[in-house]
């Protein structure tokens, strides 16, 4: 295992390292405190341990890596991610997973406003809660609240599956409550697995878009 030192190594060193073409496959970030941008644009299939908490974008752009964080992460976690694994021990601040186009974000506790905004294709699995315009112009993929969610949950959001386990405070415009079929509990409960949380996919209820904003009308202008 390689082991990089922050109290003595630069942010730039440790991404440097990440993205050269060497031989180390497993990785130990010590002293991370906070600092920001670590382990951005990894393209390589190497397992990381970050050892303390992250500040804003940490794992972003990920491809391949498989990142832990034993802490909490701030402003966008795994933004962009394109393939890969990224789990956050602690909580996640706002915008967790925002774009991000596939690959497997866990966030053992809660994350703040706007996750998984814009989400293309990422599977989000949160233990706790979220904040509010979460899945706003949610695209593709598959967001799991094993909490409550916040206001605006999947404001004019397109085919993303959300699933929630406890309460929405509200739902934002064309996100509608949607049946939950045998296919869908299936999906969640592989979810679930993966993510390593002992919930039942029979303990969900789904949400989706009614498709209502798909093409402009001028009598939904308001919604827009």
């Amino acid at each position: 295992m390689k082991t990089i030192d922050l109290s003595t190594a630069t942010v730039r060193d440790l991404n440097q390292a990440l993205h050269a073409q060497v031989l180390d496959h497993e990785w130990r970030v010590t002293h991370s405190n906070g600092k920001h941008n670590l382990a951005v644009g990894v393209n390589q299939p190497v397992s990381i341990d970050i050892e303390g908490h992250a500040g804003y974008y940490c794992a972003g752009m990920n491809q391949q890596a498989s990142i832990t964080v034993h802490g909490n992460v701030g402003v966008g976690c795994a933004e962009n991610m394109m393939s890969g694994s990224v789990r956050v021990k602690g909580s996640a601040s706002q915008a967790a997973g925002a774009t991000a186009h596939g690959g497997l974000l866990v966030i053992e506790g809660d994350a703040g406003a706007r996750c998984g905004i814009s989400m293309k294709g990422i599977d989000i699995v949160v233990g706790g809660s979220i904040g509010h315009m979460s899945c706003f112009m949610g695209q593709a993929g598959r967001l799991v609240v094993c909490g409550d969610a916040g206001d605006a949950l999947g404001d004019s959001l397109y085919e993303t599956h959300i699933y929630v386990k406890g309460t929405v405070e509200s739902l934002g415009s064309d996100c509608v409550e949607k049946e939950m079929r045998s296919e869908h509990l299936q999906e969640l409960q592989e979810l679930l697995d993966r993510a390593g949380f002992a919930h039942q996919a029979a303990d969900f209820k789904r949400y989706g878009s009614a498709r209502q904003l798909y093409n402009f009308k001028v009598d939904n202008a308001s919604a827009y």
